[in-house]
């Protein structure tokens, strides 16, 4: 077994190891190590089906804060409560933040140097969706929030 093939089913195995733990976070990072060491074979339906478990949950997460904190900021708006409206406006702010770095990061994983991509090394094959840029990818993603 070569060196990269064992850092890779490492990965695999610690990435289903911070799912047991809820540690979604560090689940993207195990899953991004293992995109990023895939050269020309395709990730195999475990390896996707984690990579999308990982995402997924580090995205709801935020989602569902975002979700929460614009509630209470129409709220606090309703009750002419500026002070705390300014407030929530600047974590909404955050949340978005990060939101946008997450969604920067897979969207990273999905443009390769050598201008393939890795939603068809992932085994996906989306003919009607343009993704040769970064535009288009992000167009791709907002069409599906």
């Amino acid at each position: 077994m070569s060196l990269a093939e064992s850092s890779r089913e490492e990965n695999i195995y610690m990435a289903k190891l911070a799912e047991q733990a809820e540690r979604y976070e560090e689940m993207v990072e195990f899953m991004e190590n293992v995109a990023k060491t895939v050269d020309v074979e395709e990730l195999i339906v475990e390896e996707r089906n984690l990579l999308s478990v990982a995402y997924k949950n580090v995205i709801g997460a935020r989602r569902a804060s975002w979700r929460i904190i614009s509630s209470l900021e129409q709220k606090e708006e309703s009750r002419g409560n500026e002070a705390h409206v300014s407030a929530i406006k600047e974590y909404r702010s955050k949340i978005e933040s990060e939101l946008s770095k997450i969604c920067d990061g897979i969207l990273g994983l999905l443009e390769t140097e050598d201008n393939t991509n890795l939603l068809e090394k992932l085994g996906l094959r989306l003919a009607v969706i343009p993704l040769k840029k970064a535009e288009s990818n992000r167009e791709t993603l907002h069409k599906y929030e």
